[in-house]
């Protein structure tokens, strides 16, 4: 494994300093030269991929909102990420929607959404992308009124589609990632 950790850093040629400081990597800071291992050189940091390792997985679950409606997880942790499947307006303990109008569907979703992160370790705050589906694009400035009561500042960064179709014919599904 130290073979390849080198292989890593000497491929990328990163300045340690750099990384400390969390600056930005740049294709400057990438050579194409071959890889070569250095038995002398001592290495500045362990890793630079993400772990692909099944027990570093683990699966989201949570009474406080609603189960999954098929073969998938509220949620997975990951390394320090939390990866949300995408939420409905359902009421947990009754697996039906709150009502039919968007603002209400919108503002069930945000709370089963608080629920999962809270049982994944995370908050509102903590969420670094979101994905809106609605089935009607002219619902956009309803739902970004009861959005924007969820997430202090900076925001997270989010996309937004209107849909064919949502399961259940929801008016609203989102989905999101968090750091930990």
């Amino acid at each position: 494994m130290t073979s390849s950790i080198s292989a890593v850093t000497t491929s990328c040629n990163i300045i340690p300093a750099t990384l400390r400081h969390r600056s930005p990597i740049t294709s400057a800071m990438f050579r194409t030269s071959s890889v070569s291992y250095h038995p002398h050189r001592s290495n500045q940091f362990t890793c630079l991929a993400v772990s692909t390792d099944a027990s570093i997985k683990e699966a989201v679950k949570t009474d406080k909102a609603p189960a999954a409606l098929g073969p998938y997880s509220q949620a997975i942790k990951s390394n320090n990420t939390v990866f949300l499947s995408g939420v409905l307006g359902l009421i947990p303990e009754t697996g039906k929607f709150v009502s039919d109008s968007v603002e209400d569907q919108t503002e069930q979703v945000m709370k089963n959404m608080g629920e999962i992160l809270k049982a994944s370790g995370a908050s509102y705050s903590s969420v670094v992308k979101t994905t809106i589906m609605l089935a009607d694009l002219k619902d956009f400035k309803k739902v970004n009124e009861i959005y924007a009561k969820y997430f202090p500042a900076p925001e997270p960064a989010r996309s937004t589609y209107q849909v064919a179709a949502l399961p259940l014919d929801a008016k609203i599904e989102i989905e999101c990632i968090a750091v930990l």
